[in-house]
Formats: structure tokens, sequence, C-alpha cells
């Protein structure tokens, strides 16, 4: 039996799809107005665990990730640019794609931009109108908080403390500060906006994921996640409107990933002490290992990042790969011995229970770490044989078809976060940063590639070395 801890209901619950066997999921994705910091993808990399997890318990998942293309902030960015917001966004949704793939994140079904769903925001608001949720002022449109009793069920807000006819046109706001929020902007001067039956305008933050979620998955799905600073005001307000147009329950399962904090705050642009990828890629950081870091601690615990847990995490995933790599190079006698399978079954029954219990990683990761143990045990008495090997490395790929934190490629292929490496190291050279590109050089030396600069370019050869023991 799968449980998750239901954010709506605030206790750990059986988890039952609405169909068999089938999954709807919808995860809150980028705010394309900056770079994505690493802050943002623990939350990704906690949702990538639980859909391939998912996926490898039997589920058809169905994956909704929006890009928020259009709200407060993209509209100051590309008025502080004087260049139109689709220009203004389009490098950071590139750069968003391209953050996931070195992070071995598998892409979403459906990646739907805000600005190509304006007609279903448009027609969701119109339902609201109709249904008297909403009202318009001043020839913008609010939701009425006071006309949804069940206001406040996922953030756990007091209804008493809500403050009905007081109106917000910001996109985000303050938990003391409860109001109407806005549904539709009226036209502004220097802003995006579309001619609609509504009126010219824009769609409020809110609107935005409740039209696409149910464009996509229908009017009750499965799952919604993100992480814990969207549940107010952003997923209460989902609810309130997604439910009041409907006449039915929005979302089953609530799951909420908690803070990556940096020495001892919240991690985040506002603050000026978030990272981004490429900040580590400075350093020489194997996306993996960032990976391995975010996915550690389970996914309702504070993480704090420091470089020397970054480190830890390293020296970890090597040992990991490191194990993967021996067991398809040892030379071993012909033969199965029934230890090495009792280990891979015991991994593969732990494994799955851990993740079952709320996304219990500690759990997962001790028996993997475990199957590690047990089989240098059995290498060390002589006990292991050649279809043992066989056996374990398919239970280890298996496994980190959860975990995504290894390479199983065949020597003579370069592995695509290898390339990724060298493209970024050809980035740096042509902007002349020539430190950056020597650090990026050593950490390829140090993974069995060796480059070499010519007139049409660089050439690489990859030479897996054998792990020193």
């Amino acid at each position: 039996m799968i449980r998750f801890f239901n954010t709506l209901s605030g206790r750990v619950e059986d988890f039952r799809p609405l169909q068999p066997g089938r999954v709807g999921m919808y995860t809150c994705g980028p705010t394309v107005y900056d770079y994505a910091h690493i802050g943002n993808f623990r939350s990704y990399i906690f949702e990538d665990l639980l859909k391939r997890f998912l996926i490898m318990a039997g589920f058809r998942v169905r994956h909704v990730m929006n890009i928020t293309d259009v709200d407060d902030k993209t509209i100051q960015g590309a008025r502080d640019r004087a260049v139109s917001l689709e220009e203004f966004t389009r490098p950071y949704v590139d750069a968003f794609f391209q953050d996931i793939r070195k992070l071995n994140i598998l892409p979403a079904d459906v990646t739907p931009r805000a600005t190509e769903h304006i007609p279903e925001m448009v027609r969701l608001v119109r339902v609201l109108l109709d249904k008297g949720f909403a009202y318009s002022k001043d020839g913008s449109i609010y939701f009425s908080i006071a006309k949804f009793p069940s206001y406040g069920r996922l953030s756990k807000i007091d209804p008493a403390g809500l403050q009905p006819g007081r109106r917000g046109d910001s996109d985000e706001y303050a938990k003391d500060s409860v109001r109407d929020f806005a549904l539709w902007k009226k036209a502004k001067e220097g802003e995006p906006s579309w001619p609609t039956e509504l009126g010219d305008g824009r769609p409020g933050w809110h609107i935005e994921c409740s039209a696409m979620s149910t464009a996509y998955l229908g009017e009750t799905f499965d799952i919604h996640c993100g992480g814990v600073d969207n549940i107010f005001p952003h997923h209460e307000n989902e609810i309130a409107q997604s439910e009041a147009a409907s006449g039915k329950p929005f979302v089953r399962t609530w799951l909420h990933c908690h803070h990556l904090i940096r020495d001892g705050e919240k991690m985040s642009k506002s603050k000026g002490n978030h990272l981004t990828l490429r900040d580590l890629f400075e350093r020489g950081v194997d996306p993996l290992d960032l990976r391995f870091l975010l996915l550690g601690t389970h996914y309702r615990k504070t993480l704090n990042f420091t470089f020397a847990a970054l480190e830890q995490a390293a020296a970890s995933r090597k040992r990991l790969q490191d194990f993967v790599y021996e067991l398809g190079h040892m030379s071993l006698s012909p033969g199965e011995t029934p230890a090495a399978r009792e280990a891979a079954d015991e991994a593969r029954l732990k494994f799955a229970e851990g993740l079952g219990d709320d996304l219990n990683i500690s759990t997962a990761l001790t028996s993997v770490f475990e199957l590690v143990r047990k089989t240098n045990q059995l290498a060390a008495d002589g006990a292991l044989r050649a279809q043992d090997a066989e056996i374990l490395r398919g239970v280890m790929k298996d496994l980190d078809g959860v975990l995504g934190v290894l390479d199983f490629r065949d020597e003579d292929s370069l592995p695509e976060r290898l390339r990724f490496m060298i493209e970024e190291r050809e980035t740096a050279r042509r902007a002349k940063d020539f430190r950056l590109a020597d650090r990026l050089r050593d950490a390829l030396l140090r993974e069995g590639v060796h480059l070499e600069d010519t007139k049409d370019g660089v050439r690489w050869k990859y030479r897996k070395t054998a792990p020193r023991r």
C-alpha cells in the first residue's frame, strides 16, 4: 500500500487514484522571469522522485507542469528591458528545459504556457461570474472569498480572520492579508493584454493553474504538488476558484516540499542568497551530485545546503557508481549464489516499502547501500558468481530508474551529463572565461574525458577507468 501525507487533510493517507492504474498529476512549474535556483529544483526533483516511484509501482502517470510566462514579475522584467513578454521569457524557458535535462528530471507529458491558454482562463472566469462567485470592479474581476465558505481548508487559515470585500491586484501577498483576489486584470498602459469578452486585460496568476490543470487532467484529478510557499495564497485560491466553478473536489491529494535553506534562511532570489546551476558549474559541480543531495532528505523536511554536504553526496554517489562499474567488470566464475539473489530481492522490497511510506527516501537509500555492503562481502568471501553480478546490476538499474543518479551507458558512448559539461566549457571558452573552462576541463578529466582543442573545435576521448580501491 502506498501512503502519502495529504496537506489538505493534514494526515498520512492511503493513495487511491480516481482510475485504477492511472494517475493524473499537476506540478507548479517555473515563473520564467529569471533562471531557476537550486531551491526551486529541490521541489522539481522531489516531484520527479514521486513520478518515477509511481511509474515503478505500475501506474501510468499523466504529468502536467505549467510554465508561468505572464504575471507581475515577468511583466516587470519585460518592461525593465524594454522588450516583448515573449522575448523576455524565452531564454529562461529554454534554460529551464536545459537544466532539468542536466539534473536527469523526466520531462512532463504536457508543459502548457499561460499565454497559450487565455481562452480557457476567460471561460473559467465567465463561469465564476455567472455563478456569483466573482464580481467586476473598475474593469477588473475578483473572486469573492465570502461566497466560498470552505476557504482556508488547505492552509488551515481561520475563516473568522478573512477580510471579504478587501481586494488585491498583486499576484502574491502575505498570509495575514487574506482578501479577494484578481481573476482578470484590466489592461494597463505598458502591459500585455488580450481582447476578450471580459474586456481587454490579462489573467491573474491563480486562475492560470486552475484553467491549465483542468484542461489537461479534468475537473478532479489525483495529485497536485509544489513548494510549501505555494500553499497560500496560490493553492488555496486554486481550490476556491476551481471548486466554485465545477462544484466538484479539485484535487484528491496535495503534496508539498519544504524549503531549501542556506545559512539558516530560505533560499530565494529576493534574499540574494540563491544559487543557480550555472553558479555550481563554475565550481565544477556534477549535476548528478546535486540531484543526489537534493533528493536525499525527506521532502517534508527543511534541507540546509552547504558545499560540505554536497561533497558528501558526491562521495556517496561515487560509491554507488563504482559499485555498478565493478559489477560489470569483475572476473567471476559462472553460476549463481542464493545469497546474492536474496540480497537483491530484499533490496527491491525495502526500497519500494520505503518510498511507499510517504516517500521515505532514507529507508530507500539504506536498502541500496545495504545491497552494496552485502555484495562486497560476498565478493570478499569469494562467493559471488557471474550471474549474480548480472542480476545485481539489473537491480541497481531498476532502482536507479527511480533515483536517477547513475550512468548505465556503454563505455563507447558519452553520458549526456558529460556532453553538457563539454558544451558548458565551450561556452566558457568562447566567452574567454578561462577560469571556468579550466575547472570544467579538470572535472571532465576526473570523469575519464580527455579533451583536445583544435582549430576545428574540441575533440574528446572517453575512457572510463576502473575505480580506485
